[in-house]
């Protein structure tokens, strides 16, 4: 029998209180009755069943029913190990009126009641369009990115306190100045945004961060509240930006209101002594894996402070699928990306991201799926014909091999055999593997890897290079929040909390703002000027969307690859080396010999490639052409 090992008393932590009032003037007073109902509303017309947790003192010991307008009733109740919980099914049917409806309380001594609401479902969401291979993906992190209502900085309801000289402290950083530097990424060219976690983190330590969630239905106060959301994503629309969320089912954290009060001895795993996970992702795959080394790898904590959650438990998955669905549906998202996708238990995962498509077919879920190998990457994408017949239904993962190749290429001066930009050749020889080319995430840098900046050594061409490939690869581009500038960390001896840098301009008094046009100057000016032209124009490019690769090897730091359909193609080509290069076009006369006129892409002048063509030391050619 596993047990779990855990102090909360020691922690001191108070929860924030955003339970719905109730109006007592037409309702019966429900207040030390109810303390929870989760999902805190739903819909008319949804496909996802709806199973309401109910948390009060003693709750168990009540019937419930609901009363209101047609079409709406509860099927089952399920009771908890904890006499505090409840767990209601309630059906939603295809005639259903939309309007409050009550959750009608009785123990045969007294009853109340309390107000939920069913609306109308926003026209056109369930055919929502989620992110492609026509959109650039901007990568912030909320409390990093702009401060835009200091009054928020540190809350009575919030344990950790704001102190923006912390490197792993809450910096201020919210909503509001997310809002206000909407107009700075649409000008970059990006088309989507993924903020990292917005949900409460109450942690007394590094809860900026907001991976260790507190209350998976609340924006952290620290950020704004779930209106600012909603307006959040609103504001993002109107400038045709996209918004991922970034979720995390996976774990949540010590200061979650429910770990003082489990609903099921088994809602989390629990062992006799705090134990983490083995970080061993092949036990999902290796047929040779013992089920001993596939349970630590899946039930093991992730750390100390974030308890590992049991999606083998039904109630816990049911909960997963509903949350999931009502923040698309509420704050009208377009995407998710899930945080540590290999370490939940992968069939019921793998449910859950049936569950989210089957409701919303063209919508896209990313997954973190943090490995090296390619095989295995390939492994977590829908669809794959994986030996063992197993399917994630997760549409896209993100590339971490091919950040890692560009990572290593970039920063090689003087490559050995295979190494330099050979490396990025022989990634890119391995899509063979993958399932689905289109829906691989690309990136050089994230939020929780040393930034790009760092890793050219501050070379501002090199960081020119990245953001070409980026711009013209296969799949969906992303960059980290200041990579487009080359911003690097403030201390690389601070890890994580070195490289999360404010962005210079998001406070008020901050000496640089370069979310300004005019604060942007010299090589600042340049490096955006450069990144945005190329990610505006990648918007409309269709062969760079869908288009086929074509590369050539080379090893001398330099890399050819064509990207082309039918009407179109793009020549790139990056001199990584220290020297000029000529380019060797007579190589590559099998797709160029029919492209004449070509036109350069960053500076849009007319250009015809030849071998007499030569291109600088550590910098990259985009050409495009009319086939």
């Amino acid at each position: 029998m596993k047990r779990i090992f855990i102090v909360l008393a020691t922690l001191g932590i108070v929860a924030c209180s955003q339970t719905p009032k109730v109006d007592v003037n037409t309702i019966a007073d429900a207040s030390g009755q109810i303390t929870r109902v989760e999902p805190l509303s739903w819909w008319t017309d949804m496909k996802t069943p709806l199973q309401l947790l109910i948390g009060g003192e003693n709750i168990s010991q009540y019937n419930v029913a609901l009363e209101g307008g047609d079409g709406v009733e509860i099927t089952a109740i399920h009771k908890a190990d904890s006499p505090n919980y409840l767990f209601a099914d309630v059906k939603v049917a295809s005639n259903a009126q939309a309007g409050t409806y009550y959750l009608v309380f009785t123990n045969g001594k007294e009853s109340f009641k309390y107000p939920y609401t069913i609306s109308s479902r926003r026209e056109g969401s369930a055919a929502r369009q989620g992110f492609t291979t026509a959109d650039a993906i901007y990568l912030l992190m909320p409390d990093r990115f702009g401060n835009g209502n200091p009054e928020n900085d540190s809350t009575p309801c919030t344990s950790e306190k704001a102190d923006r000289e912390e490197f792993f402290g809450r910096h201020g950083g919210d909503l509001q100045g997310m809002i206000n530097g909407l107009d700075y990424i649409a000008s970059l060219g990006a088309t989507t945004i993924w903020p990292t976690p917005l949900l409460l983190d109450n942690e007394p330590r590094e809860s900026y961060h907001g991976y260790a969630c507190g209350d998976y239905y609340h924006i952290d106060p620290r950020f704004g509240d779930n209106e600012l959301y909603k307006t959040f994503v609103e504001e993002a629309h109107k400038r045709n930006l996209k918004v991922i969320m970034d979720v995390v089912t996976n774990h949540c954290g010590v200061a979650h209101w429910w770990m003082n009060d489990l609903p099921f001895k088994d809602w989390v795993h629990v062992f006799p002594e705090y134990t983490g996970t083995n970080v061993c992702f092949s036990t999902n795959m290796d047929p040779n894996a013992s089920q001993y080394d596939l349970n630590l790898q899946e039930s093991g904590w992730f750390v100390p402070s974030m308890p590992d959650m049991n999606l083998n438990n039904e109630y816990v998955l049911n909960y997963f699928k509903q949350w999931a669905v009502w923040w698309i549906e509420y704050a009208n998202l377009d995407g998710f990306r899930v945080d540590t996708y290999p370490y939940n238990e992968k069939e019921p995962m793998s449910e859950w991201s049936k569950s989210v498509m089957a409701e919303y077919p063209n919508i896209n879920i990313v997954g973190e799926c943090w490995t090296s190998s390619i095989p295995q990457l390939a492994y977590w994408q829908g669809g794959n014909a994986n030996k063992d017949g197993f399917d994630s239904n997760l549409r896209s993962v993100m590339d971490f091999p091919l950040q890692e190749a560009i990572g290593h290429a970039l920063s090689c001066d003087t490559p050995g055999w295979g190494q330099g930009m050979t490396r990025v050749y022989d990634c890119l020889s391995h899509d063979f593997v993958y399932h689905d080319l289109s829906n691989m995430m690309i990136f050089a840098g994230n939020h929780d890897m040393t930034r790009i900046g760092d890793v050219i050594r501050k070379n501002p061409n090199r960081a020119k290079i990245a953001m070409a490939m980026l711009a013209t690869m296969r799949g969906i581009p992303q960059i980290f929040y200041g990579d487009e500038m080359m911003l690097c960390s403030a201390d690389l001896s601070q890890g994580h909390g070195g490289l999360r840098i404010d962005f210079p301009g998001g406070w008020a008094g901050d000496k640089t703002n370069l979310l300004t046009e005019s604060g942007r100057k010299g090589l600042h000016k340049e490096l955006f000027d450069y990144s945005s032209r190329l990610l505006n124009w990648r918007k409309t490019k269709e062969v760079i969307h869908n288009g086929q690769t074509m590369h050539f090897m080379t090893r001398d730091n330099t890399y050819a690859y064509f990207r082309y359909n039918d009407t179109d193609a793009v020549f790139v080509y990056i001199n990584n080396s220290g020297e000029t290069k000529s380019i060797p076009w007579s190589n590559y006369s099998e797709i160029a010999s029919t492209l004449k006129d070509g036109q350069c892409v960053i500076s849009g002048k007319k250009v015809v490639v030849d071998n007499n063509t030569t291109v600088p030391a550590h910098s990259a050619l985009i050409v495009e052409y009319k086939r």
